[in-house]
């Protein structure tokens, strides 16, 4: 009997000091939305091509600009670029040496301008400063608010061989194509080299030579065609619908005669290729048959392919070119994580590396090939070095039709101690789908699965078909498919976490941006079982007037919307998209709605939010509509970021009854406005009521 208690009391005992060791949520504090969703501390690492200069980008009064400074010395770096506004967001160097080039848009409209940067007298020069696109009667084309339609820049190409000039593309003439430029950084002179009136692009090599031109197929796939030398253009290749989205030519090697393609034809996933320009042998260089070829390291001026890399769960580098295999090798060795060479001197003696993680901030390394010495820079974050974050773990999840779906999931520290991706029990679960839908979910710290999850919810992200980086099938099992098998996918894997006793099946929520607000309506209507909330941001809510308000430069792509979404020049197309528009069904929305749009959205304008919220007005449906008049196609200033995710927190812990941070501070600078709902959520109204400066 003696013996028996010793037992019970043993065991009592080994019970009480395990549950001792069991994290509990005091010890994961909130972590603050200004650490994840604010500007970082400096990212965007590059270097010069002569190896003199590092660069960043850094905040300076909270927004974004272009640092530069010695490399033996970046913490002398001082900000060359001037942005008081939206911040800088995508740089590069200009082959002077001296030059930074930065594109800018007004507002979110996407009308890039290019400007110039001298890094020494910091004079900044808008490059293509035009304001209006003149129509058949020579007068300013208007929007429908009535502005001027702004023309567009695109870079083109960058070439070592032209330190100083580039080539852009602008639809100054015509608004839905762009004609091809010489530009130069320093003076701002402009060179016509190729007028443009129905390619969807160009391929140009290092000498700036146009080497071929693509059109889209009526069937949606992808036309190539090479110049005459008589100011025409012959048949090159064509690609099918099935392979355009899979299939592209990339670049060409040193001697311009070999063209390196991504193509999927004849198979499934898409391969590296070398094409022969003068025989048309096709050699394969490299191949998965899991995922996609997705990155390539090629060598800065000898251009042989060094290295490729494909994603599946994680980036897997496979080195082509030995001359850097020992780079690499002493590279993993370094710090743990996914690497990344983000930059290279035109010489290839010096590199800048970052390594992403899925628990903590981006590490950047300079680094020094001749004597293989990594030497750490900075994170991208500093204040979220040390702080307690979750593990994202890959999950292939199985769709009712067989498909895998490569899925990532997150959850809070204290409710997974063993970090084996499986909680104690069921959690209340979000949803985030991402946007595209021709895009993908990768690991590494994704800032919204971090403060999803410090608030106490699983987190769970679904490569649905459609998705890239898994081969043309996969994408091609969602055409015709948006609110349908794309649908199912997701739907399939909520009830996958539900099965395995991640989520909770009564407090699940769906949130995501563009075709992830999109598929959050969707979810919203056409399953509206299934989810106890929904935020949508920049998501459509009628695919007709979606694809009849694109920017005019989309147009040429016309094709692929009527194959892969529906066809707006047929009845049956019509039919099809208003099936498949959850505005059509807006009374079946029966659980809460937070709405986030930007007013100058050029690709789902405000109207899709706007007709939505007013058809549930009319049916008397409660819904919180949030709306910045500074903001595009999603919320790039760091005030909005800050004002739109402290909403969402307060709206998601009320139905899901997460963890939340009060509002504080974080509407201070933004342009946030409530036009419908403020009082849906807790303390949202009289925070409006006290002001936002």
């Amino acid at each position: 009997m003696k013996k028996m208690v010793f037992l019970v009391l043993g065991f009592l005992l080994i019970t009480m000091i395990f549950a001792g060791c069991k994290p509990r949520a005091k010890e994961f504090p909130l972590v603050s939305r200004d650490l994840l969703f604010g500007n970082p501390d400096k990212a965007s690492v590059q270097i010069s091509p002569d190896g003199k200069y590092l660069s960043f980008l850094a905040p300076v009064n909270n927004v974004l600009n272009v640092w530069v400074g010695p490399v033996e010395d970046p913490e002398k770096a001082e900000p060359v670029t001037k942005d008081t506004n939206r911040g800088i967001r995508n740089y590069f160097w200009a082959y002077t040496n001296r030059h930074i080039i930065y594109i800018q848009d007004l507002a979110g409209d996407e009308n890039w301008q290019v400007h110039a940067v001298d890094i020494n007298t910091k004079e900044d020069l808008n490059l293509t400063p035009f304001e209006e696109i003149p129509g058949p009667d020579g007068k300013p084309i208007t929007l429908p608010n009535g502005k001027p339609l702004r023309p567009q820049a695109q870079i083109q190409a960058v070439s070592y061989k032209f330190t100083d000039e580039i080539l852009v593309g602008l639809n100054t003439r015509n608004p839905q194509f762009h004609d091809l430029y010489r530009l130069n950084i320093l003076t701002g002179d402009l060179k016509l080299i190729q007028k443009n009136d129905g390619f969807m692009g160009f391929q140009t090599d290092d000498d700036y030579n146009i080497r071929f031109a693509a059109q889209m197929t009526p069937d949606g796939g992808m036309a190539l065609f090479k110049p005459d030398g008589k100011g025409g253009w012959l048949p090159f290749d064509t690609i099918p619908m099935e392979d355009s989205l899979t299939t592209s030519p990339v670049d060409f090697d040193k001697s311009g005669q070999i063209l390196y393609m991504i193509d999927s034809r004849g198979r499934n996933t898409a391969a590296l290729l070398a094409v022969d320009l003068k025989t048309g042998e096709k050699n394969l260089i490299f191949e998965d048959p899991r995922a996609d070829v997705r990155s390539i390291m090629m060598h800065p001026v000898e251009k042989k392919i060094e290295a490729v890399a494909v994603e599946y769960l994680r980036t897997e580098w496979t080195v082509l070119d030995e001359s850097i295999g020992g780079d690499l090798d002493y590279l993993k060795t370094v710090c743990d994580g996914d690497i990344r060479v983000s930059d290279r001197t035109l010489d290839d003696k010096f590199w800048t590396v970052a390594y992403v993680v899925d628990d903590g901030p981006v590490r950047y390394y300079f680094y020094d090939r001749e004597h293989k010495q990594a030497k750490f820079l900075f994170t991208n974050r500093k204040d979220l070095e040390g702080v307690k974050l979750s593990r994202m773990h890959p999950v292939v999840i199985e769709s009712r039709d067989g498909l895998n779906l490569v899925s990532y999931l997150t959850l809070p520290g204290w409710k997974d101690p063993d970090n084996d991706g499986r909680p104690d029990k069921p959690l209340p679960m979000v949803l985030y789908v991402h946007g595209g839908p021709w895009a993908r979910d990768s690991w590494g710290l994704d800032p919204i699965h971090q403060w999803l999850a410090n608030r106490g919810y699983a987190v769970l992200s679904v490569n649905f078909r459609g998705s890239t980086g898994f081969g043309k099938d996969f994408i091609n099992a969602g055409n015709l498919e948006w609110a349908g098998r794309m649908h199912d996918d997701l739907i399939d894997a909520v009830n996958w976490a539900i099965e395995k006793r991640i989520a909770d099946l009564n407090k699940v929520a769906i949130m995501g941006g563009s075709y992830g607000g999109y598929a959050t309506l969707v979810g919203m209507t056409f399953t509206p079982d299934v989810f106890a909330c929904g935020v949508d941001i920049v998501g459509p809510s009628n695919l007709i007037t979606l694809l009849e308000t694109i920017p005019p430069y989309w147009k040429p792509m016309l094709e692929m919307f009527a194959t892969r979404v529906g066809d707006l020049r047929t009845e049956e197309g019509r039919k099809l998209l208003q099936e498949r528009s959850p505005l059509t069904y807006v009374d079946r929305i029966q659980k809460p709605l937070l709405i986030g749009q930007g007013a100058n959205d050029p690709r789902v304008k405000q109207s899709e939010s706007d007709q939505i919220v007013k058809a549930m007005q009319e049916k008397n449906i409660p819904v919180t509509y949030v709306l910045f008049s500074d903001e595009g196609h999603g919320f790039a200033r760091p005030e909005n970021r800050l004002a739109f995710f402290a909403v969402s927190e307060l709206f998601l812990a009320r139905h899901l009854n997460g963890r939340s941070q009060e509002i504080g501070d974080d509407f201070k600078g933004s342009t946030i406005q409530v036009p419908e709902g403020a009082d849906q959520i807790p303390g949202l109204k009289e925070t409006l009521k006290e002001g936002t400066p």
